[in-house]
């Protein structure tokens, strides 16, 4: 009796196990970390359209969709991208690479989350729901314009910038000229540095016949332009203050945005990419939580 009891403890101990790895799994799939270059400017988006009073439940169900966006928007991507992925070293940490979930499993995925968005875009204002497969085009193609346009980057810019617009749009119910400006600046901030992270790929890119910045204008090219990019997209970040009249808190926040980009370009040289890892990827962020916490401050 007692050796069918531990039978069914470590039966179910196991399948515990292999549920928590394959939770595990999926959210490496999702790069759940990444997440932080979306929600944050979400958040700001809302306390702009406002004037700093958003609706705490629409907020909720905003930062819903755009959450289950943009987990389907990464599974699509690396199930897009797999056979390219499993040649590049770089890349063998990833769930699917590592055959930690299958394609099967992923289009599931990939499923669910658009499941949520459409239910979650459901209960906002109409207009939301409405302009829905326009906000889901840019994810949608993203992941094969490398076969075709350099400037790949700013689709993804693009992608990631429908998360302060979606926010917008479904407080105000209207589009703004406040609202493109901003989306400008996020979609130029996450091209940009997509095309520096990217620059180290550029040998294997023009092996696969990908494209990118630095496969059509080489790598020096690459990070000049992508320099100039966010220079327009600090540039932008101010023009927003300005036009909403926020106060000096929120200008504080875009310095320190624009001090670590002078940081990140700093550090890296064509050719030398020993700077470009995991931890370089996610300073990034510092842009996005900036914005967003002195955006919050400047309608304290």
């Amino acid at each position: 009796m007692r050796n069918e009891e531990l039978g069914i403890r470590n039966s179910k101990t196991l399948k515990l196990k292999a549920q928590s790895s394959k939770l595990k799994a999926h959210a490496n799939n999702v790069a759940l970390p990444h997440t932080i270059f979306s929600l944050p400017f979400a958040l700001a988006s809302s306390f702009m359209a406002t004037n700093g009073k958003p609706d705490f439940w629409t907020v909720i169900l905003i930062l819903v969709a755009i959450t289950s966006a943009r987990w389907a928007a990464i599974a699509i991507d690396n199930l897009a991208d797999l056979k390219y992925d499993k040649l590049q070293p770089r890349l063998s940490y990833r769930a699917m690479v590592r055959g930690e979930i299958s394609k099967g499993e992923a289009l599931i995925f990939v499923t669910l989350c658009m499941i949520v968005l459409v239910v979650a875009v459901a209960q906002l204002p109409p207009i939301c729901l409405k302009l829905l497969p326009v906000a889901a085009v840019p994810f949608i193609i993203y992941p094969f314009t490398k076969r075709f346009t350099a400037w790949c980057h700013l689709f993804l810019g693009l992608a990631i910038a429908m998360a302060p617009a979606g926010a917008w749009v479904a407080l105000t119910e209207k589009i703004s000229l406040p609202m493109i400006i901003l989306c400008v600046a996020v979609a130029l901030w996450i091209g940009a540095f997509d095309a520096v992270y990217g620059a180290q790929d550029e040998k294997f890119d023009k092996s696969q016949r990908l494209h990118s910045l630095a496969t059509k204008y080489g790598a020096a090219g690459a990070l000049l332009i992508a320099r100039i990019l966010h220079v327009i997209s600090i540039t932008c970040f101010v023009i927003v203050g300005l036009m909403l009249g926020l106060g000096k808190w929120y200008f504080v926040g875009v310095a320190i945005a624009a001090l670590a980009l002078v940081y990140q370009h700093s550090i890296v040289r064509a050719g030398d990419y020993r700077e470009v890892t995991q931890a370089y990827f996610m300073r990034n962020g510092i842009v996005s939580i900036a914005i967003f916490i002195f955006t919050w401050l400047s309608y304290e």
